[in-house]
């Protein structure tokens, strides 16, 4: 089944993109680079490099999960129906898990670190998460469902995925309150105080209203215009260090207390997080920025 998903993305992917560039060009936004484009293709090379050394091992552990299922859904439309919801769902706490804690965000931070946005930054991968995805797919083989299928669903799912990494379509009315729209990604991916770490679903956005990560993306007179990247400059001018310079920054930040548990925080607790004060987490940046506690009060009113 994903051979047959790639030959059908394959000529989509191409032709969206080209139309991207062509869309961009008329409209002088500079949108493409062509080192953000290859590095975009180079992490993509790399996650995919991970993923297929890996799959035989969480595959042949999730199959063996499998067998100790509680039950099985019969019916085919309610079984495909209820994996793509379940999918969705577990990839929402792994998505969330990435964002707040800085030892797996070391790992994601790569799809978050150019400052475009476009097509192609849907390819940008966080390369290792294959290496500790299929834990949270453990729940979903002791539901009944096949190894197999997660990962077919979970293909499918991203198709939608990288489609709305593009700032040329605006708002999409009643699919705003159900899916995850290109307004919503855009949301994802700026560094403005306010976006931090929200709409954090692959495909439904559903999860992001339940759980408190739903911020929806504001008029810049109102608030102000989205950027892209992190929120402050990665050294990442490399191929190493466009994938490890988080992990370096980790390593340089154990050096800076004495105490285990700072140590430990910069390991485990939230990107931005400092014993001194130097840096600021996401909530911080949030509660010490007035115009941002306004629009949020405007919003609980």
């Amino acid at each position: 089944m994903e051979e047959a998903l790639i030959l059908f993305t394959t000529p989509l992917y191409t032709a969206v993109i080209l139309l991207e560039i062509a869309l961009s060009h008329f409209r002088h936004w500079k949108a493409y680079t062509v080192k953000d484009t290859v590095s975009n293709m180079y992490l993509m090379l790399a996650n995919a490099g991970v993923d297929l050394l890996f799959r035989s091992v969480y595959v042949v552990f999730l199959n063996w999960v499998f067998q100790f299922r509680f039950f099985e859904i019969a019916s085919p439309f309610w079984y495909w129906a209820a994996l793509l919801i379940a999918e969705d769902f577990v990839f929402y706490w792994l998505h969330r898990f990435d964002h707040h804690s800085r030892f797996f965000w070391a790992v994601h931070v790569t799809h978050h670190s150019s400052e475009k946005y476009n097509l192609t930054v849907g390819f940008r991968s966080s390369v290792f998460q294959p290496l500790y995805r299929f834990v949270y797919f453990i729940p979903l083989a002791l539901m009944g469902f096949k190894p197999i299928d997660m990962i077919f669903i979970f293909a499918v799912t991203q198709i939608w995925g990288i489609l709305v990494h593009t700032e040329h379509v605006g708002k999409l009315g009643w699919l705003e309150y159900i899916l995850v729209t290109p307004s919503h990604h855009r949301v994802h991916h700026a560094s403005n105080a306010l976006y931090l770490d929200k709409n954090l679903g692959m495909f439904l956005i559903i999860w992001d209203k339940l759980f408190g990560t739903f911020q929806a993306e504001l008029p810049a007179e109102k608030y102000e215009a989205l950027r892209y990247g992190l929120t402050s400059k990665a050294d990442n001018n490399n191929p190493f260090t466009l994938i490890f310079h988080e992990w370096i920054q980790i390593a340089k930040d154990l050096g800076r207390s004495g105490k285990w548990r700072d140590k430990l925080y910069y390991i485990f607790g939230p990107p931005g997080w400092s014993h001194d004060g130097s840096r600021k987490t996401s909530e911080e940046l949030r509660k010490y920025d007035p115009k941002v506690q306004q629009i949020l009060h405007e919003q609980e009113s």
